[in-house]
């Protein structure tokens, strides 16, 4: 059986590498790029965090449902397996998160390249995939320099939008759409939230842990707990990049909520802060947060509170302590919507996955034509489950609507 694989990211190569198990397909993989994975390179910031072990469809905001059936055939513990086949060493951090023990992201690029080699795949670079058809028996797949391929099965693993830079397209939802398929609106996920700047300004390369909630005026609408890094323009770090596509997704007004004293309730603030003052009461209230939180965050924070930075710790009141500790525990930015796709490093939305079977990823209504990764209406959080999504469903249609 001839099979065409379009688009050599991490879904695509696990789908042809899927395929290739049955010794009796003939497989062919076109990347549009002039080499496979070269997204997977930059995710992990370099490492690629490849998987995480606490991968389940609630971890999904978009399509999360219609990805357990393949999450469940082809697993965390199937991809680990299937890795460390490959001779890919890992090691998993204590949030789940998995990544190469080298921390090298080309590692999983060179272990996949190497068995794709050895399978029985034919792999061609710089083939941008122009146009799809369907025939008789199979379809009719057309290069950009006017070759035209045959294939009795058509995977289209051609990926989202987002990171044009690294390859980011529309191709795959066009593709789709030429065999009649219908995608829902593209927004940018796991990206970089713009802010109001009154209080953000001063606060540039500053990070803190912190637990992050994204609300409109009828109330949460995401929430995510992490690193948060204050920018020239807003946050990011990947609990902003969590509430990043509730952000992105939502028109009314929001509100972003920080608590960077995640551990500590909003009442026994006030009494710590009443104790340092006592102890140190001439010392300036500039300096009242300093050992508890960044300097920079905390005279930020002091202003928030509009208490005078020049004042003696002495002559706080209390009600402006309890002032500082509702602002620690409720610092509010008012969010300016989201970074563009250019910068975004996951598609919120796709291609309509009630078009697709959950089971095999094969179309309702094209038979022999499947579709995986972020090209489908399905993203994750941030922390390696986007890629756990695109092995799952690259698995799950490289076995062509067959068993596992």
């Amino acid at each position: 059986m001839k099979v065409i694989v379009i688009g050599g990211g991490a879904s695509g190569m696990l789908a042809a590498l899927s395929a290739a198990e049955d010794r009796n397909n003939e497989i062919t993989l076109l990347e549009r790029q002039n080499r496979v994975g070269r997204k997977l390179l930059a995710t992990g910031n370099g490492r690629c965090n490849l998987t995480n072990r606490n991968a389940a469809p609630p971890r999904y905001p978009g399509g999360g449902e219609f990805a357990a059936a393949a999450l469940r055939r082809f697993s965390v513990d199937d991809t680990l397996a299937f890795f460390s086949r490959l001779g890919l060493y890992t090691v998993t951090e204590a949030d789940g998160r998995v990544y190469p023990l080298s921390d090298q992201a080309n590692s999983v690029v060179d272990v996949l390249r190497f068995a794709l080699e050895q399978a029985n795949v034919t792999v061609e670079t710089s083939c941008d995939v122009v146009s799809v058809a369907r025939k008789a028996r199979g379809f009719s797949v057309t290069s950009a320099d006017g070759r035209k391929l045959f294939a009795d099965k058509l995977i289209v693993a051609a990926g989202g939008c987002a990171g044009k830079t690294l390859g980011g397209t529309k191709s795959g939802y066009r593709l789709l759409s030429m065999l009649g398929h219908s995608a829902t609106d593209l927004r940018p996920s796991l990206v970089q939230i713009k802010t109001d700047l009154t209080f953000v300004r001063a606060l540039k390369g500053v990070r803190a842990d912190a637990a992050l909630t994204a609300k409109t005026a009828q109330g949460m609408i995401a929430k995510s707990e992490g690193e948060v890094q204050f920018t020239d323009f807003g946050v990011s770090g990947p609990a902003a990049f969590d509430v990043s596509r509730a952000v992105s997704c939502t028109e009314q007004p929001v509100t972003l909520l920080l608590d960077l004293l995640r551990g500590t309730e909003e009442e026994e603030i006030p009494a710590r802060l009443r104790e340092r003052a006592d102890r140190f009461p001439d010392l300036a209230a500039a300096q009242l947060l300093t050992g508890m939180l960044n300097t920079r965050l905390g005279q930020t924070l002091l202003k928030y509170a509009k208490l005078d930075p020049a004042a003696a710790l002495k002559d706080l009141k209390d009600d402006e302590l309890a002032k500082l500790a509702h602002a620690i525990k409720f610092f509010a930015l008012e969010a300016d919507g989201v970074l563009g796709m250019e910068h975004a490093q996951v598609t919120a939305g796709g291609v309509c996955t009630d078009e697709f079977r959950a089971d095999t990823l094969e179309s309702r209504l094209v038979p022999g034509l499947f579709a995986t990764g972020e090209v489908l209406d399905v993203d994750g959080d941030c922390g390696g489950f986007n890629l756990q999504w695109a092995w799952s469903s690259g698995y799950v249609a490289g076995k062509l609507g067959g068993g596992a």
